[in-house]
């Protein structure tokens, strides 16, 4: 059998699946043209942050399963996946020590104005420390949005290891869940963006919560306060982001992830100082990617010798999945 890599893994995953006498074939390009070009004889592909579109599942004849490489399946078209009986096994949980490390790291630079004083010394000028420009996270009200495992996990390490108090905005979870965690529960947004320090986005990208952090709802954040993205970068009005930071209502902004990426050259956020960015690393801890490699081989694995993974995005094809001689 045959597997097509169309974007890059940790060789552990790469190692289990020739273990198992599966070939491994890098695609030469990870945009969708070349993609429907060489997936035509693959059994099973593995994507992340690329996808997958229709036009390339309808090149794809012999394609058993595709491996989402991480928790985000925005880029593929899962719609056509359930359509033709595709299923996507993904990683829901490879990644969440990793970004949640990134979250307090964010905070911390922001905080402590890491970049700003880098470049100060660079630059001569060791006065900077004088400037009083600098916080402590200890004390500070952290508002999470998104209490899936990865808002869990920042909301534990934050709290723990910075004595924070934390807000949670999680339509879809209990109130009585986020008190049994230790956290406060926000059931209204509005009331709760004026209270906090730092913001940290970790919902999935919907209809609902495309565009959620609006020019409103920016503007209605503590003034001072900062706003971390590690989630999708959709959920955020660019435009109004650069605004509230470069008018200094913000203290800073950090995004990890972008509607595009990479980025076009014209983005906003390239243009501003006040947000701090990062290529999508969040997950990409080398602890991190191997976990989520070596799970995402297993998965497809398992599909192709007739198992049900564990994690499906789309469970319902299951028992009319395509199998292909």
């Amino acid at each position: 059998m045959k597997c097509l890599l169309i974007q890059p893994i940790h060789p552990s995953g790469i190692a289990l699946l020739e273990g198992a006498n599966v070939e491994v074939v890098q695609a030469s390009a990870a945009d969708m043209v070349t993609v429907a070009r060489e997936i035509a004889d693959a059994d099973a592909a593995i994507t992340r942050n690329a996808g997958l579109d229709r036009t390339a599942m309808e090149a794809a004849t012999k394609l058993q399963v595709l491996g989402n490489h991480g928790i985000g399946v925005d880029p593929v078209d899962v719609d056509f996946a359930c359509e033709i009986g595709l299923p996507i096994a993904f990683t829901p949980y490879a990644n969440v020590q990793s970004v949640a490390e990134l979250v307090i790291a964010h905070m911390l630079a922001i905080a402590k104005r890491v970049r700003e004083a880098d470049a100060a010394v660079r630059e001569d000028r060791f006065d900077y420390r004088y400037t009083r420009d600098f916080r402590e996270l200890s004390g500070k009200t952290l508002l999470i949005c998104g209490f899936g495992r990865i808002g869990r996990r920042t909301a534990d390490i934050a709290h723990a290891a910075f004595d924070m108090r934390v807000l949670v905005h999680s339509p879809s979870i209990a109130s009585e869940d986020i008190e049994a965690a230790g956290f406060v529960p926000a059931r209204n947004l509005d009331a709760a963006l004026g209270s906090a320090d730092y913001v940290s986005l970790h919902q999935t990208l919907t209809p609902r919560t495309r565009g959620l952090f609006d020019r409103d709802r920016l503007f209605a954040m503590k003034k001072g306060a900062a706003l971390i993205n590690t989630a999708r970068g959709a959920l955020v009005d660019r435009d109004a982001l650069v605004e509230a930071v470069e008018g200094g209502h913000l203290r800073g902004a950090a995004f990890d992830v972008f509607e595009a990426e990479p980025p076009p050259a014209d983005h906003p956020y390239l243009q501003s100082e006040g947000v701090l960015l990062s290529p999508h690393i969040g997950g990409s801890s080398e602890e991190a990617a191997e976990r989520t490699a070596v799970q995402v081989a297993e998965a497809v694995l398992a599909v192709l010798a007739g198992r049900r993974p564990e994690h499906l995005i789309n469970p319902d094809v299951w028992d009319r999945r395509r199998q292909c001689a």
